[in-house]
C-alpha cells in the first residue's frame, strides 16, 4: 500500500481525505506543486523590483490600513507583526484531528501557485503535517469573512518559532521543537503572513470532519431506526420502492432501500400485524432521512469545491501578469452550507427521539419503560429524557449564525459570514446527535429482546450480539449512565465499510 498521498493539482475528495487520515498517509508535494510554487514567488520578487507602486498586504498595511505603504526592509517585519497581533484566539482548544486537518488543506491551497509563498514555508508546513507537530489553536476569534484570521495565525505562529504546540502528547513552546529537529524558523518574505492567515481553513476543516462524521450517523441512524421498527412491530409497506419511485428523491430512495436490506430476513417484520400504521417517526424514515442525505451531498459539494481552491488574498496570477486583491477568503458558501448541515442533521436526533418514545411507551405488548415490575423499577423512563435534553440543546444550536453579522476593521470588512461559529456549531451538534441516536440503540436493543423467541434480522441480530458484550440486557433497574456511554463508544467504534457510509 503506497503510504504518502502527493499535493498536486487533482482534485480530493471525501474519501480521498478519509483514507489519508484513516490510514495515517504522509503527505509530499508533486514536482508540480513545486514548480508551481517556486515560479509564483519568484514572479513576486520580480514585481517588487520592478513595480513602485503599492501593492495591497505585499508592501501595504492590512485591513483598513491598506492605505499605509511599508517600506522593503520592514518587509519581514510587516509579516511577523501580522501573525503576531492577529493570534488573538480564545475558548476551547481546537480538536487535534481538525488541527491536522487544518494543515493538510492550508497545504493543498497554498499548492496551486496563486499565493506568493517561499517553498520552504509550504516544506514546514509539510513537515509539522507529518511529524504530528500540531499548533494549538482555539476555537473562538474568527469572523469567517477575512479568512480565519485569529485561528490561522495560531496555526502558522510555530513557523516563526512562537506560540505552541501539541507533540507526542505534550504541549510545548514552538521554538522547543523546532530546536528538537533542528529546524530554523522561517524567515518571513513579503506576502506570506498574509497568505498563511487569509483563507478558510478553520471552517473547512471542521466541515470536512463534520461531514465525515455526519456520513457516518446517517447510516447509523437508518441502522438503528430499522431496530427500533422491528423492535415496535412495525409494517415494511411504507418502505416499499414503489413508494419512492413516485417522489424519487434520492436519500428517500437510499433510505427506503437501506431499510429494506437491514430488515431483509427478519421474522419480526413479516409477522402478521394487528395494525394498519405506523407513527410518523418509523413510517417517514424514507421522507426525513432521506431528506438530510440530499443535504449532505449540498454540503459536500459545497467544501469539496473550497478546499480544492485558493482561498487567501491578493492572488497572484503569473501567466496573466496580474495581482487582484478580491475577496475569496470570505467564508459565506461554507456558513450556509454549514446552516443546512445542522438543521438536517438536528433532525435525525428530532425523530430518533420521537422513536425511543414510542419504543418507552407501553404500545404494542412491550412493557412500559421496557422493563419489568415497572414502578419497583423505572426501567427507561430517564435516559428518554436524556435524548429530549439533548435533542432541544441541538434545537439551539442548529439556529442559524450565517443571518449575523458585525462590522471590523473600521467599517472596511463591513459584513462577514460568522461561517466559524457556525463550524464549531456544527461539530458540537453532531457529537450530540451520536448520543441521542445510543439512547435510541440502548431502547431498541432492550425492546428487541422482548420480541424472543421471535427474531429480528441476521444483520441485526448479529450486531445485537457484538453489542451486549459490553452493553448487557437491563432487568433491573442500575446505572444507566454507564451504559449510554457504552452505547456512545459501540457507535464511534463500529467500522463500516467506507463505500457503505459515503455511498
Amino acid at each position: 500500500m503506497n503510504n504518502t498521498h502527493y499535493i498536486s493539482s487533482n482534485p480530493i475528495d471525501l474519501k480521498t481525505i478519509y483514507n489519508i487520515v484513516s490510514e495515517h498517509k504522509l503527505i509530499e508535494l508533486s514536482e508540480e506543486s513545486i514548480n508551481k510554487i517556486s515560479t509564483c514567488r519568484a514572479y513576486l520578487n520580480d514585481k517588487l523590483k520592478s513595480q513602485k507602486t503599492p501593492i495591497y498586504g505585499i508592501n501595504t498595511g492590512f485591513g483598513s490600513l491598506y492605505n499605509v505603504k511599508i517600506s522593503e526592509d520592514k518587509l519581514t517585519e510587516l509579516q511577523e507583526n501580522l501573525m503576531m497581533s492577529h493570534a488573538c484566539g480564545t475558548g476551547d482548544r481546537v480538536p487535534s484531528e481538525v488541527v491536522k486537518l487544518m494543515l493538510l488543506l492550508k497545504i493543498q491551497s497554498l499548492s496551486y501557485g496563486h499565493s506568493g509563498v517561499q517553498l520552504d514555508t509550504v516544506k514546514r508546513l509539510v513537515d509539522f503535517y507529518n511529524n504530528d507537530v500540531l499548533p494549538i489553536v482555539y476555537t473562538k476569534g474568527s469572523l469567517g469573512a477575512s479568512g480565519d484570521l485569529a485561528p490561522l495565525a495560531h496555526l502558522a505562529l510555530p513557523l516563526i518559532g512562537r506560540g505552541e504546540v501539541m507533540f507526542e502528547g505534550k504541549e510545548y513552546n514552538a521554538s522547543d521543537v523546532l530546536n528538537k529537529f533542528n529546524w530554523k524558523p522561517i524567515k518571513l518574505q513579503s506576502k506570506e503572513g498574509l497568505a498563511l492567515l487569509n483563507g478558510t481553513q478553520f471552517m473547512s476543516a471542521y466541515g470536512i470532519k463534520s461531514l465525515i462524521e455526519a456520513y457516518r450517523l446517517s447510516y447509523f441512524a437508518d441502522l438503528i431506526g430499522s431496530m427500533s421498527l422491528d423492535a415496535f412491530d412495525g409494517r415494511i409497506e411504507p418502505f416499499n420502492e414503489l413508494v419512492h419511485l413516485v417522489r424519487p428523491h434520492n436519500g428517500q430512495l437510499k433510505t427506503a432501500e437501506r431499510v429494506r436490506e437491514f430488515l431483509s430476513d427478519s421474522e419480526l417484520i413479516v409477522q402478521e400485524k394487528q395494525h394498519v400504521q405506523d407513527p410518523y417517526s418509523f413510517r417517514c424514515m424514507p421522507q426525513v432521512h432521506g431528506a438530510t442525505k440530499d443535504t449532505l451531498s449540498f454540503v459536500e459539494k459545497t467544501f469539496i469545491t473550497e478546499i480544492n481552491s485558493v482561498t487567501d488574498n491578493p492572488n497572484i496570477f503569473v501567466n496573466e501578469d496580474e495581482i487582484i486583491s478580491g475577496g475569496n477568503f470570505h467564508g459565506q458558501p461554507l456558513a450556509l452550507a454549514f446552516d443546512y448541515l445542522k438543521v438536517a442533521m438536528a433532525e435525525l436526533g428530532n425523530i430518533s427521539e420521537r422513536r425511543t418514545f414510542q419504543l418507552v411507551s407501553g404500545l404494542r405488548d412491550l412493557p412500559v419503560f421496557l422493563v419489568d415490575n415497572p414502578g419497583l423499577n423505572s426501567g427507561f423512563m430517564i435516559p428518554q429524557y436524556t435524548a429530549a435534553s439533548i435533542v432541544s440543546a441541538n434545537k439551539q444550536l442548529a439556529t442559524p449564525a450565517s443571518i449575523d453579522s458585525i462590522v471590523s476593521s473600521n467599517g472596511q470588512e463591513d459584513h462577514v459570514s460568522m461561517g466559524a461559529n457556525a463550524a464549531v456549531q456544527a461539530l458540537e451538534l453532531l457529537n450530540n446527535l451520536k448520543q441521542i441516536l445510543a439512547i435510541e440503540l440502548f431502547n431498541a436493543s432492550q425492546a428487541i429482546k422482548f420480541r424472543a423467541p421471535k427474531k429480528s434480522s441476521s444483520l441485526i441480530e448479529s450486531l445485537l450480539l457484538v453489542y451486549r458484550e459490553t452493553v448487557a440486557f437491563v432487568s433491573d433497574d442500575r446505572e444507566l449512565y454507564k451504559d449510554i456511554q457504552s452505547s456512545v463508544n459501540f457507535i464511534e467504534h463500529l467500522a463500516i465499510d467506507t463505500e457503505e457510509v459515503f455511498n
